[in-house]
């Protein structure tokens, strides 16, 4: 059973999410604010987290913004009542996976949701993994190379997002199109320079010799491949 975060502020709104959310056979928790919604976040992280822009004490784009800062990869859906383009390129920028603007379909909201989850692969409660000596805690957004005890490397929420991705296709040629659509939600080929980019990045974090890469390989013509184990 997924469990799903619901932060907002709005009574009869919050308790017709609820409702819903446990209609369709989640485990659902809610927050009335963005600081409490911050913690339990934190605390114990769900599977999605439903986050309103608009909530008193700490706004929905600072809650984002802080959980990506800190490493958080929890799937997060943003609902706002505006409707500017601005504001959905602001929350997409701060981390956020998906947004809806109010007023929205209950069932478009779930379509989303499980859309969303589909593509992070159920990351939360993957299992750790293994490239070479790096090992990759993806519940507990830690990596260390050499085990628990090894040294940490740091890697950003979106790294994290790129790995668990390349994780739930192992062995698989991931195209630059499915990484956009899957991290960035993104599907304009002139961005797929992009992925490129960050792929480079991350390379110099888990290969011994980015220059030669043992396990995140480029397919010319196609995409990446994250070697078998």
């Amino acid at each position: 059973m997924s469990t799903v975060l619901i932060v907002e502020d709005d009574e009869a709104m919050s308790v017709a999410l609820r409702d819903g959310f446990a209609s369709e056979g989640y485990a659902v928790r809610a927050a009335r604010d963005g600081e409490a919604g911050l913690r339990a976040a934190r605390e114990d992280p769900p599977d999605l987290l439903i986050l309103d822009v608009m909530l008193p004490r700490m706004t929905g784009l600072d809650v984002c913004r802080e959980l990506r800062a800190k490493g958080s990869a929890v799937p997060i859906i943003m609902l706002t009542a505006r409707g500017q383009e601005i504001d959905k390129v602001v929350g997409l920028r701060t981390g956020a996976d998906d947004y809806v603007t109010k007023p929205f379909g209950f069932m478009e909201l779930i379509a989303r949701s499980e859309a969303l989850l589909r593509r992070t692969g159920g990351r939360r409660r993957a299992e750790p993994l293994a490239i070479g000596t790096l090992v990759v805690d993806f519940q507990h957004h830690q990596a260390r190379r050499g085990g628990p005890g090894g040294a940490p490397v740091e890697l950003s929420a979106r790294e994290f997002r790129m790995l668990a991705f390349f994780a739930s296709r192992r062995g698989e040629v991931v195209t630059r199109e499915s990484l956009l659509d899957a991290v960035w939600d993104l599907r304009s080929s002139t961005l797929t320079r992009t992925v490129d980019m960050h792929v480079a990045k991350l390379r110099k974090k888990i290969e011994p010799d980015p220059r030669e890469p043992r396990y995140l390989l480029t397919i010319h013509g196609l995409g990446y491949k994250l070697a078998e184990a």
